[in-house]
């Protein structure tokens, strides 16, 4: 018992004894701490106002890089501040694992923070090797930026010819023609300017063949944004061509004005419609080219701008621009419900239940501008007391229909004989305005709350009427009763998903 009680006070005091005795902070959690409030503490001694970057990724990658960690602050000549910030950023994160410091607003100033491993009594030589250190690198990024600007970006398009985007689908420079006619298609959709559309589609692409996208290819986009304005394009085109990949990941921002969305949209489009009518379709857990993420984008540009676009004329235009190029047949068509599949899942990861989603989602809807609020519809709808009895009386009416042939047309007052199928047809005709005005102005919630005053004529109607009578005049009659009920009820979504 007493070896056994010396062995666990050994192990309890393993942390601190390894804290006092070998400098280092055992806990990854722990040493993460004191990383940050290192770097707090740094940031508001170098200057008022002044922050290190925030950057979990690389704070967890220097968190495992140092056992004990001392943090120093450190400067780069103010010349350097010339080039694009990204590039400093980048070159200072990603190669030597610095820590920016940025101003109030945004703007990164010529000092950094290091995470020493060691706290020599006299750190000056410890800073003055990390400050030589840095140098060049921020020399390399301001020679790049200074070497591209001396061509404008136009220039460069000529090299796209030599570079190929897939050998089914031709070089990056085809790619870049089918983006421009594209991107000023969905301008005249949208009502925006057509020739700043194409010309930011035009230049999205040019800095792939610049040195700084070269050294860095994660500033594609950013530096066509510089460039262009250093070239004198107008400010929407400078931002659409930096904005164009927008979103790039999940939770990004979207692009700031339609100039922008149109060039974002005729880039992923273009990518969707291209991999996958040659048929290299996202399988499993494999998604080469992005697919997946390309069309979360398209959709999340659609539905939060919003945009007033019909995604599956999209597809069908998109698909008519690749003239010299064979896609199956069935692209449209599988694309478009690949799309409704990703959004399923987008609505899903915002908590909107699988029903609810479902609803909407069903009906193969064209408007992604419209889903949401259609959404936000159902969701409503389905917390008021008749809901449930409604969507299962709309279930009983589609399993009616799927059986029969309906001939379209309107009930006749004159063949209803019972007093519940007349009490229905009224309802119908009071509701059927008042649901229409409210479809026409976008008041999906109202529409579907009007629907609530028929839960009593509905019920009435299956208790008591016979609808497969043997009269067939009766029973066409009351089929296209139901044809109309079952109509005004999914006038917003199929609420019959609703449904135990």
């Amino acid at each position: 018992l007493q070896l056994q009680a010396m062995s666990e006070l050994r192990a309890d005091a393993y942390a601190g004894t390894l804290r006092e005795q070998g400098a280092v902070i055992a806990s990854f959690a722990a040493r993460r701490g004191e990383i940050v409030r290192q770097l707090q503490a740094a940031a508001a001694k170098a200057g008022s106002g002044l922050q290190p970057l925030q950057d979990d990724a690389l704070l967890d990658e220097v968190t495992a890089l140092v056992e004990r960690p001392n943090v120093l602050t450190c400067q780069f000549e103010q010349e350097f501040l010339q080039v694009p910030q990204e590039c400093l950023i980048l070159t200072m994160k990603a190669n030597q694992k610095y820590f920016p410091l940025l101003e109030n607003n945004g703007k990164l100033s010529n000092q950094f923070l290091v995470v020493s491993n060691i706290s020599p009594a006299d750190a000056s030589a410890v800073i003055t090797g990390n400050e030589r250190v840095v140098r060049p690198r921020l020399a390399d990024a301001k020679f790049f930026f200074d070497q591209d600007r001396k061509h404008k970006l136009e220039t460069r398009l000529e090299k796209l010819r030599n570079v190929v985007y897939h050998n089914k689908l031709g070089s990056q420079l085809q790619r870049v023609e089918r983006m421009q006619k594209l991107a000023g298609e969905i301008a005249q959709r949208l009502h925006a300017d057509p020739a700043q559309a194409q010309r930011a589609a035009f230049l999205a692409k040019a800095d792939l063949v610049s040195d700084m996208v070269g050294e860095f290819p994660e500033l594609q986009g950013i530096m066509g944004g510089h460039y262009a304005r250093h070239d004198g394009e107008t400010a929407a085109v400078a931002q659409a061509v930096e904005q164009h990949y927008w979103p790039r990941f999940a939770g990004d921002s979207l692009p700031a004005d339609n100039v922008g969305a149109c060039a974002a949209l005729a880039d992923k489009l273009e990518t969707l419609v291209g991999i996958w009518g040659i048929g290299l379709q996202p399988t499993g857990d494999r998604d080469p080219f992005g697919l997946r993420r390309a069309a979360l984008g398209v959709l999340r540009i659609l539905l939060e701008t919003p945009l007033p676009l019909d995604l599956q004329d999209l597809l069908e235009v998109t698909k008519a621009g690749f003239t010299e190029v064979k896609l199956a047949d069935d692209t449209v068509s599988g694309l478009f419900d690949f799309m409704l599949d990703r959004l399923r899942n987008y609505l899903t990861s915002r908590d909107y239940a699988a029903d609810v989603v479902e609803a909407v989602v069903a009906q193969k809807p064209r408007r992604i501008d419209q889903v949401l609020p259609r959404v936000e519809a159902v969701r409503a709808f389905r917390a008021l007391p008749e809901s449930e009895a409604l969507a299962a009386a709309n279930k009983r009416i589609s399993n009616i229909l799927k059986k029969t042939e309906v001939v379209a047309g309107e009930p006749d007052f004159a063949l209803l004989q019972e007093n519940a199928e007349k009490a229905l047809f009224e309802a119908l005709s009071l509701a059927r305005p008042i649901v229409a005005s409210h479809l026409n102005n976008g008041d999906y919630t109202d529409a579907l709350k009007a629907l609530a005053a028929l839960r009593g004529p509905v019920d009435g109607f299956f208790e008591e009427v016979m609808v497969m009578c043997d009269e067939p005049l009766l029973r066409q009659n009351r089929l296209n009763l139901l044809a109309q009920l079952g109509q005004l009820l999914n006038g917003v979504a199929d609420i019959s998903r609703l449904a135990a």
